[in-house]
């Protein structure tokens, strides 16, 4: 079975899932639902986790956390481990309770933050659970609204700046934002996650990829590490530059080799025998062009709408 690539570093964001094992319920009564509450709570204390967003449904939770110590698998290992724990316990079983691997998407703050709260607040409204998002008992949302107050452990004031610097200002801001959802179709933010394991800008995605994934060795079990390494092909590279230069042949095929030399990975060599020159032609036309690039601004624009093309489509979900 393929394992989730893991992210993880101070100050990561995640949007967190764990599905009873073949989709049967983990939650069977209040008494369940206060204990993996308080494991929530417990999380923060022990591991320095941000609870953010929380919305326990039946038979699967949806946790938005950041991480300030970069220890996303103690913390997991903390709930997921503690909340089977007292299940098995409870109704003498053994075994697993929850299906495969927590799903941890690394999502990108700024971007997605406000929207994922309002997909995981809506939760139980989508499934028909109840007709407004405020009517559930088990999510965070009763407290970003005001309608009880919020525990110590719960991280409510970044979400809520976006809505306001006034406490309660931000609330009827929040809750507005959530409610314009309410008998709407709705498409998750969630379709937008690149190789199930990243959710955010090209820019973002990119950073996170030179950062923290250059060291890591493919493995045939992390699927994911390989399409989110992969690199675009002379060919890619070549087509997406002919739908921009195609008129003028020359400075195409300057770009071309430009961008070849740049993010293919290839040997000089092997570039050059694409363009029927050689290794040194390559750095030279490479120079020229980047010289170009610093010096028209136009140019640089042109270049750079190809290359968040060519790494979008290197990002398909």
């Amino acid at each position: 079975m393929a394992r989730p690539l893991r992210i993880a570093y101070p100050g990561a964001f995640y949007h967190i899932t764990s599905r009873g094992n073949e989709r049967k319920d983990i939650f069977k009564s209040q008494k369940d639902r206060e204990k993996f509450v308080s494991y929530l709570e417990s999380a923060t204390e022990r591991y320095g986790a941000l609870i953010h967003i929380f919305c326990l449904m039946t038979n699967h939770y949806h946790i938005l956390m950041e991480t300030p110590s970069g220890n996303l698998s103690q913390i997991m290992r903390h709930i997921n481990g503690a909340y089977t724990t007292y299940f098995n316990v409870k109704r003498q079983r053994s075994g697993h309770l929850f299906q495969g691997r927590y799903k941890a998407i690394l999502v990108d703050i700024d971007e997605y933050t406000k929207e994922l709260s309002r997909y995981i607040h809506f939760n139980p409204v989508r499934a028909k659970m109840v007709d407004r998002p405020e009517e559930y008992r088990w999510s965070s949302y009763q407290y970003y609204i005001g309608h009880k107050k919020s525990p110590k452990w719960l991280a409510t004031d970044f979400i809520l700046g976006y809505f306001g610097n006034k406490h309660s200002v931000a609330q009827r801001g929040y809750r507005a934002f959530v409610e314009t959802l309410i008998g709407q179709e709705y498409r998750s933010p969630l379709k937008k996650v690149v190789s199930s394991t990243i959710l955010g800008r090209v820019d973002f995605i990119e950073a996170i990829k030179d950062k923290y994934l250059p060291n890591r060795k493919m493995d045939p079990d992390l699927p994911a590490l390989k399409e989110l390494s992969r690199k675009p092909s002379i060919n890619e590279i070549t087509g997406e530059v002919e739908s921009v230069f195609g008129e003028n042949r020359v400075l195409a095929r300057g770009v071309k080799i430009y961008l070849c030399h740049r993010y293919t990975g290839k040997m000089l060599k092997e570039i050059g025998r694409h363009f029927d020159i050689g290794a040194s032609g390559v750095s030279q036309t490479s120079r020229r062009v980047a010289m170009k690039i610093s010096q028209d601004n136009k140019l640089r624009e042109k270049i750079g709408k190809i290359e968040n093309k060519l790494k979008l489509s290197r990002m398909k979900t």
